[in-house]
């Protein structure tokens, strides 16, 4: 059977050395927690570290043979590299640039080495393991570059890789030294996932200012394949924290948690208090620092809650040995302390403040007693403690606070949303939260536990697999159209029996790349002797069909023999004739134009008008990308509404736009051209929508060609300029 291999920096479980032998415990995190029920119920093999460096090759196969139980493979690690890759370019890179933290941000060359070795390794141990027809599933950003390691090595697997934090926005992003690399790293994946479309819009914003590849919607065209992403928010394992919970409920309390015990005894003489909870693991991106201001602030302001409400407050160790996280304990310690001392009274303390981890089911006990939950990160790529809460209000009362910065928020609407950095709005989201009515309890908790019942860990699995699945069918049907090295053999075989032959080639992006500046584009040596030996070739004709003025396709080319069609067919030139026109035209609607794009030239930096015959050009390949589509779309409106009683029409190039005289275009150029000729073999190459045009009134039988992925009635494609050369050099 096909199999789904899973990787990730950890796996599902760790092990550990106690009592002189190695066990295997659950290992903490939203990943690896919510992501393990799925696992366990599927056909999968899970890769990772194990958390624990093994001191010889004995050690490495016991390990192994206790993971391989739970269908999971170790990536062994040197303590050093665990160090440089883990807490060094991991965490100390791109965890506080991911979260906006660019101050905590450290570029070092040695972190990096470690991370790029590490992700090898990882590569390396899923290539070994994966056979014909696995699909490959990469988790988060300790791994960016292991998808388009695969892909260099195993171009026939399907491969997904999901991130679990924030994107940040291009202006973040950009600061990393190595952004290129990551960026190309991730994109060796078909499918990439993301919680938010915040996250994913960011994440494409990247691409196409740092590569500047194609994007239509949520597909990027990267060379002869395409991209696809999507948007997955991750669920829990909801049963499981319902059914829990409901056990909980009838449970004596004598028999619950010493955590729960600490609490029961706070609320001793006061049944009716009400609790908050507050769970996070110890982090600057959390917002925990903030979110005890606020809870200050709420008890100066609202002073009759006194001895009526706790804060309880657990935080997860993290990271205990750096500075950061030593300095963020002792602050929020410093607060909790500082609170209790201003507040508190001999039978109540403000804040229970809790340094510990604590089991599941621990976890459940008190999700189940907090009336309110208060999570505020400041920063956070889904929060699925969130989602635990609300699963296990089985009694459908309870209120949710929860930080806008959260991906959660996007799913859960009903709960009391917050800018985690607004004391005064935080504090008033916990006065309403304990003044909401029952009513209003229940009717928010029911409708976010609808959402997460039918949106679990198992159908956002599913999901992601279904559609990764999806990407292998439409990735098939794109290669069908992919000029391979057969369809060349047949058309050089063609091209060679046939006794007369025609040619129709564009020229910027088809035989020449594009250029910043347009009059860049000369014809290089390779280019002019590809044409020379194309023209010489015994009744072969060749034709250039072009949107350039005829005078600088006269310039490069008004000596050869073969014919010139320009400014997308309003001139023709054949061999040593002159040129001649084929729709003469008044120009005094240039008067209206030409102002029009002059204004837009001036708020957009990069851009130039071009001014040909029949037509006014507006080019911005230099202009920042999304600006460029911003003006490009604002300037396509307003010279529609200017043109719509003219005997005008619009074109859009590659990052042009074209007013131009109605009427004339390649495609009735080139059935002008073909009149009274009967060719065996016709042949037609571009790159744009203005070639559309040539490929849809072309006869059936003309062999035509896209260069790019973009949508087209091109029977075929190419990648680039380049793959246009080679073909055509196959000719002679």
């Amino acid at each position: 059977m096909n199999r789904l291999i899973i990787a990730s920096n950890r796996l599902p479980v760790s092990i550990q050395w106690q009592n002189n032998s190695f066990l295997v415990f659950p290992s903490a995190g939203g990943l690896a927690t919510g992501l393990k029920s799925y696992h366990k119920n599927n056909n999968s093999l899970w890769i990772g570290w194990p958390g624990i460096n093994a001191s010889n090759q004995n050690e490495e196969k016991t390990i192994t043979g206790l993971l391989l139980k739970e269908a999971c493979l170790p990536v062994f690690l040197s303590q050093d590299l665990v160090e440089k890759f883990y807490d060094g370019f991991s965490n100390a890179t791109l965890w506080p640039l991911l979260h906006y933290f660019t101050e905590y941000t450290e570029f070092k060359g040695a972190y990096w080495e470690a991370y790029q070795t590490v992700n090898q390794l990882f590569a390396d141990a899923i290539i070994a393991n994966a056979k014909e027809g696995d699909t490959i599933w990469v988790h988060d950003y300790q791994l960016l570059l292991v998808p388009q390691m695969i892909r260099e090595q195993r171009p026939d697997l399907r491969i997904g890789f999901f991130l679990h934090i924030p994107f940040p926005s291009f202006e973040v992003f950009r600061i990393l030294p190595w952004r290129l690399e990551i960026v190309n790293g991730i994109l060796g994946a078909d499918l990439i996932g993301f919680h938010t479309f915040d996250y994913a819009r960011h994440f494409i914003s990247s691409v196409k200012r740092l590569l500047g590849y194609e994007v239509d919607f949520n597909k990027i065209s990267v060379g002869n394949r395409h991209v696809y992403i999507d948007v997955f928010p991750m669920g829990i394992d909801y049963k499981k924290f319902e059914q829990r919970a409901i056990e909980i409920q009838n449970k004596p309390m004598h028999e619950r948690s010493k955590e729960h015990q600490d609490i029961d005894r706070f609320l001793l003489g006061a049944p009716n208090r009400k609790l908050i909870l507050s769970i996070d693991r110890l982090d600057y991106t959390k917002g925990i620092p903030e979110r005890l201001h606020a809870f200050r602030n709420f008890l100066n302001k609202y002073p009759e809650y006194k001895e009526q409400v706790s804060l309880i407050m657990l935080t997860v160790p993290s990271r205990v040995d750096v500075e950061q996280y030593q300095n963020l304990r002792s602050e929020v310690e410093k607060l909790v302390g500082s609170i209790n001392g201003e507040f508190g009274t001999i039978n109540w303390n403000p804040v229970i403040y809790f340094y510990r981890s604590l089991p599941f089911e621990n976890l459940i006990e008190l999700y189940s007693s907090a009336d309110i939950a208060l999570l505020t990160p400041l920063r956070d790529g889904m929060n699925l403690v969130a989602k635990e809460y609300i699963a296990s209000k089985v009694n459908h009362r309870g209120v949710l606070i929860l930080s806008e910065m959260a991906g959660a928020a996007k799913e859960l609407g009903e709960a009391l949303i917050v800018n985690p950095n607004n004391v005064d709005e935080v504090s008033e989201a916990i006065y309403k939260a304990l003044t909401l009515s029952n009513q209003e309890q229940v009717k928010a908790i029911t409708a976010m536990q609808e959402r997460i019942t039918r949106y679990n860990v198992y159908k956002w699995a599913a999901d992601f697999i279904q559609m990764l699945e999806k990407t292998e069918s439409r990735q098939a049907a794109y290669q069908a159209r992919k000029v391979s090295a057969k369809h060349k053999n047949q058309f050089k075989h063609q091209f060679a029996e046939a006794k007369s032959k025609i040619l129709f080639l564009d020229y910027d992006g088809t035989l020449q790349r594009f250029y910043n500046n347009p009059k860049d584009a000369i014809p290089d040596n390779d280019l002019v002797s590809l044409l020379n030996e194309l023209s010489l070739i015994k009744n072969t004709e060749l034709v250039l069909i072009s949107g350039r003025d005829k005078n600088t396709l006269n310039e490069w080319f008004g000596k050869k023999d073969y014919t010139l069609i320009a400014e997308h067919g309003a001139w023709i030139k054949t061999g040593n004739q002159g040129w001649k026109a084929r729709n003469t035209s008044h120009s005094k609607w240039k008067e209206n134009i030409r102002p029009v794009l002059e204004f837009y030239v001036d708020r957009t930096p990069g851009s130039l008008i071009e001014e040909k015959t029949n037509s006014l050009v507006w080019h911005y390949r230099k202009v920042d990308i999304e600006l460029g589509a911003l003006r490009a779309l604002e300037l396509k409106n307003d010279v529609t509404n200017l043109i719509s009683n003219q005997d005008l029409e619009l074109l859009e190039g590659s990052k042009v736009l074209e007013v131009k005289v109605a009427g004339i275009n390649k495609g009735n150029a080139a059935l002008e051209y073909l009149q009274d000729k009967k060719p065996e073999f016709l042949m037609a190459i571009g790159d744009d929508w203005t070639d559309e045009f040539l490929f849809k009134e072309l006869p059936d039988e003309t062999i035509t060609i896209k260069v790019g992925t973009d949508k087209s009635v091109a029977k075929y494609y190419v990648s680039d300029y380049q793959e246009v050369r080679e073909l055509l050099k196959t000719f002679y």
